[in-house]
């Protein structure tokens, strides 16, 4: 794959992971409203890798765009946390 091809590829998945993320409230996601008032609309990037049960920094690693050697079973707990059918 060339090179800007996978800049392109980061890209659309950055953006739509974090549209999707900011698409859920905590509420929404059965999570407890902590921290007052939110810098980003709805879940934060915490709350999702709690709800996927993976590390932040994982979560972070995905949201950029690098899915290599992500498994099947990473994505299915992604799409459950960030309610996507």
């Amino acid at each position: 794959m060339a090179a800007t091809d996978r800049k392109n590829l980061a890209a659309e998945v950055r953006e739509f992971l974090g549209t999707r993320r900011a698409r859920i409230t905590p509420e929404q996601a059965g999570l407890p409203v902590y921290g007052g008032n939110r810098r980003v609309a709805g879940l934060r990037r915490e709350e999702v890798a709690l709800l996927a049960g993976m590390s932040v920094d994982y979560y972070v690693r995905l949201e950029r765009g690098n899915l290599g050697g992500a498994s099947d079973s990473v994505l299915e707990a992604l799409a459950h946390a960030l309610q996507l059918n």
